[in-house]
């Protein structure tokens, strides 16, 4: 008689399967609280000391640990393993269904010491996935309560083949890699820079391609962790590409960063090319849009804000965006966007989570570094200047700051009353940053505030912010030609201020 050992902390379709695998002939062995279960479920069960001949000790923390248990998960179907079994009085387990002690729920929730914390850390039960995922060629492993069905299905049809049983330890085997890693985490607590990192991925969503379709692409989520993208309602529009994702986040993240009344960004390519504040949403969108149609074409629309009928209007009577992404769409809004713009990815969204930590690929490893932070906090800035600046330069200062953080180095962001009207990332060059801004704001930068995301080394980037029409200036500082520069912002009568923290993002 083939022989079936659960031992489950989620119990989900337990007894269902378990009754399946009575069904198919299978004698059950089960553990304290899946015994329980099944007991009074009526399906007949031995516990695990009816098999090992040996209590439960140390409050449970020892019970499956015995020869009884794993030479059965890991005895091979040789002659030489079958007669060593017999000389001991054993017998071969042929299926196992685990899953672990809830640590990680354990741990996110607040307050959560180290004892409690490690009462859920699993021993035995990870103990028996890895042994019958070594032997699983002789064992069928599962872990997921979502296989039981399947599994049982396949069984009814006869043994599983081993392309199967490989495919099952492989999901057991990442299972209890990533309950390790969910240790490892809480252990290291709140150090940035741990000694190793230890990043276990879930695969979301496959993607329609990567940056270009000869990519394959997807979206990976880290196991244990839930970010704003897993709830996400897409309304119309085709399926999301990478870029699609990579683009939506960048937008979403910088309108929620306007959390004072309605925000409207653009963004493309990874970069914003219009946003706006305004005494609403209609308006904010307007502003933004008209910041630099040209770029805005299909890029990502992100309003933090939701989308009424008379918008919906405004947006479908503008050049097409690939994304529109939002908190929300009025019915009549949602019906005419997806009949107006059959192609645009509609998406409703609840706000982004804080950013744990940067990681990106290099040759052989990671570059990983803690999350970028803008302090909009005037306490720590200086006025280096004669003049300081007024009211409405300061609102337009600290707008130009917070986008310019945004915006790919070297970057220089013109604001003018609420709205980035001159936009220029990317470059090598922070003069042709500040021309190519210049050249988009097209006078409508006069007495309006700008950002540059690193210290000017030279006069000229001075220079070209009061050509195009700024009065006030905000950079970190920190030049050796420091005096230079704020001569230079003298001599235009500019207000300058200095953060002391500089904003490179590439």
């Amino acid at each position: 008689m083939p022989r079936a050992l659960l031992s489950v902390s989620d119990k989900t379709g337990l007894v269902d399967f378990a009754r399946a695998l009575v069904d198919l002939g299978f004698e059950l062995i089960a553990t304290g609280g899946t015994h329980r279960a099944l007991e009074a479920a009526g399906l007949p069960a031995l516990q695990v000391a009816d098999v090992t001949g040996a209590p439960e000790i140390l409050g449970g923390r020892v019970k499956t640990l015995h020869p009884a248990i794993h030479g059965g998960l890991l005895a091979r179907p040789t002659p030489e393993h079958e007669a060593e079994l017999a000389h001991h009085g054993l017998q071969r387990i042929d299926l196992v269904a685990v899953n672990l002690y809830p640590f990680e729920e354990t741990v996110a929730r607040p307050g959560v010491g180290d004892d409690e914390a490690m009462k859920q850390l699993d021993i035995g039960g990870p103990t028996m996935v890895r042994a019958a995922a070594k032997n699983h060629a002789a064992v069928v492993v599962v872990v997921d309560p979502s296989e039981y069905p399947a599994v049982a299905a396949e069984l009814a049809a006869g043994p599983l083949p081993l392309a199967r049983r490989r495919a099952l330890a492989r999901t057991a085997f990442a299972h209890t890699a990533a309950y390790d890693a969910a240790i490892v985490a809480y252990l290291d607590g709140d150090e940035p820079l741990p000694a190793t990192k230890h990043v276990t991925l879930t695969r979301a969503e496959v993607l329609r391609y990567g940056e270009n379709p000869h990519q394959a692409g997807a979206r990976y989520r880290e196991a244990g962790q839930h970010g704003w993208w897993d709830d996400v309602v897409q309304h119309g529009g085709l399926a999301l590409s990478y870029l699609n994702l990579f683009d939506a986040d960048a937008a979403w993240r910088l309108v929620h960063a306007f959390d004072q009344g309605p925000a409207a960004v653009v963004v493309k390519h990874a970069n914003p090319c219009g946003v706006a504040v305004a005494g609403d949403l209609a308006m904010a969108y307007e502003r933004a849009f008209e910041a630099d149609p040209k770029s805005a074409f299909g890029g990502v629309v992100a309003l933090n804000g939701r989308v009424d009928l008379a918008l919906a209007e405004v947006l479908v009577a503008n050049p097409k965006a690939d994304v529109l992404i939002a908190t929300g769409y009025d019915e009549d809004a949602r019906a005419l966007l997806t009949r107006k713009r059959k192609s645009m990815r509609v998406l409703e969204a609840p706000a982004p989570g804080a950013e744990r930590y940067g990681l990106r690929r290099i040759d052989g490893g990671f570059l990983l570094q803690t999350p970028e932070q803008v302090v909009l906090d005037r306490s720590g800035w200086q006025v280096v200047t004669a003049r300081a600046p007024s009211g409405a330069e300061w609102a337009d200062l600290t707008m130009a700051w917070r986008v310019c953080a945004a915006v790919s180095s070297n970057a220089i962001v013109l604001v003018k009353d609420g709205r980035a009207v001159g936009i220029g990332a990317g470059q090598q060059s922070r003069v042709d940053a500040a021309e190519i801004a210049a050249t988009k704001a097209a006078g409508r930068a006069v007495g309006g505030g700008c950002a540059s995301d690193a210290f000017y080394p030279f006069r000229d980037g001075l220079d070209a912010a009061a050509a195009a029409g700024a009065t006030a200036v905000i950079q970190p500082g920190g030049s050796v030609r420091d005096p230079e520069v704020i001569a230079a912002a003298d001599e235009h009568g500019l207000a300058m201020v200095f953060t002391g923290r500089r904003h490179f993002r590439h």
